[in-house]
C-alpha cells in the first residue's frame, strides 16, 4: 500500500482557522497586523545589530540570526494563510503543500538548535567572561550556526522523505490553516504507523538534546550569578537571559505539546489554535522580548534613532 502513487491526490484544501464568512475580514487584518510587526521587528533588530559596533558580539550575531530565521518561518506560513483569508477557493498544489511542510520543518527546527546554541554562548559569557572572546570566535559563531541549519535541514530530509511516499487517495481537505505534519499523515489511506514513530523519535532527540543544553547552561549560569557579589552585576547578568529564557518557554511549550503527544491525543482543532501561537505569534514576540528586556538593544535603538532623525 504505502508504494502507491501518491499523486493521485493532485492538491489539498486547506480549512483554515474558521469557516465563517463574517470572520475571514477580522482574521486577514489580525494576520496581517502581525506579519507587518513581525517584519519591521526583525528587520529592525538585524539593522540595529549590523549598524552598531558595540553589538558585534557573539550574542548579537545569534540574536541577528535569530531574527533572520523568524523572518522566514513566519514567512513559510503567514502569506499563504493570508491568501486563503481572501480566496472563495483554498487549495494548495501537492508540491505546493509538500514544499511548505518542509520549510517549515527546517525553520522551527533550526530555531530550536538556535535556542540551544544562545544559552551555550550566554553560559561562556557568565560562567568565563574572561575567556569568553578567545572561545566564542567569529569561526565557532559560524560553524554553531551552519551545524543548526544543517539539523534543521536533515531533520526536514527525513520527515518528507518518508511523507511524500504515502498515499493520498481519499479526502484532501487538510483540517489546518497550513501542511502541518499531523493533519497530513491524517489524511493518508495507508497506516503512518511508521511516520509516526519517526516524528516522535525525532521531535523527541531534538527537544531532549537541546533543552538539556539549556538547563544545563542555565544551572552553573544560576550558580555563577549567586556568586556575584554586587546587586548590580547580578542584575545585568539576569536581564541578558531573562528574554532567552522567555523565548525558550513560548516556544518549547508549544512544541512539546504539539509534537511529544500519541496521535491518538491529537485534537487538530485545538492544535491549529496552538499552531497560530508558534507559528505567528513567537516570531512577532521575540523581537520585543530581546529588546524591551535587554538595556544594550534599547541603547542602540536610541542611538539608531538618533542617527536618522539628524
Amino acid at each position: 500500500m504505502a508504494e502507491q502513487n501518491h499523486t493521485s491526490v493532485a492538491e489539498f484544501i486547506l480549512e483554515g482557522l474558521s469557516d465563517q464568512a463574517e470572520m475571514k475580514a477580522p482574521l486577514f487584518a489580525l494576520f496581517l497586523l502581525i506579519y507587518t510587526v513581525t517584519l519591521l521587528g526583525n528587520v529592525g533588530i538585524i539593522v540595529v545589530i549590523r549598524g552598531d559596533p558595540r553589538l558585534h558580539t557573539s550574542m548579537y550575531f545569534f540574536l541577528g540570526s535569530l531574527s533572520v530565521v523568524d523572518i522566514c518561518f513566519s514567512s513559510v506560513i503567514a502569506p499563504r494563510t493570508l491568501v486563503s483569508f481572501l480566496s472563495e477557493r483554498k487549495t494548495i498544489s501537492f508540491v505546493g503543500c509538500m514544499g511548505q511542510a518542509a520549510f517549515y520543518i527546517v525553520f522551527v527546527t533550526t530555531e530550536c538548535f538556535l535556542l540551544a546554541v544562545m544559552a551555550y554562548d550566554r553560559y561562556v559569557a557568565i560562567c568565563n567572561p574572561l575567556l569568553y572572546s578567545s572561545v566564542m570566535t567569529r569561526r565557532l559563531c559560524m560553524w554553531l550556526l551552519v551545524g543548526s541549519y544543517t539539523g534543521g535541514v536533515l531533520t526536514s530530509i527525513i520527515q518528507m522523505t518518508f511523507i511524500i511516499r504515502l498515499p493520498f487517495c481519499g479526502s484532501n481537505v487538510i483540517n489546518h490553516f497550513f501542511c502541518d505534519v499531523p493533519p497530513l499523515l491524517a489524511l493518508s489511506c495507508a497506516s503512518t504507523y511508521i511516520n509516526e514513530m519517526i516524528l516522535f523519535s525525532l521531535a523527541g532527540v531534538i527537544e531532549l538534546s537541546t533543552i538539556s543544553t539549556i538547563l544545563v547552561s542555565y544551572t552553573f549560569i544560576s550558580f555563577a550569578i549567586l556568586r556575584i557579589r554586587s546587586a548590580e552585576g547580578r542584575q545585568k547578568a539576569f536581564s541578558t537571559c531573562a528574554s532567552h529564557l522567555t523565548a525558550v518557554t513560548m516556544l518549547y511549550g508549544t512544541t512539546i505539546f504539539m509534537y511529544l503527544r500519541p496521535s491518538s491525543s491529537y485534537s487538530l482543532n485545538t492544535d491549529k489554535v496552538v499552531s497560530v501561537f508558534y507559528t505567528v505569534v513567537i516570531p512577532m514576540l521575540n523581537p520585543l522580548i530581546y529588546s524591551l528586556r535587554n538595556q544594550e538593544v534599547k541603547d542602540a535603538l536610541r542611538r539608531t534613532a538618533g542617527r536618522i532623525t539628524v
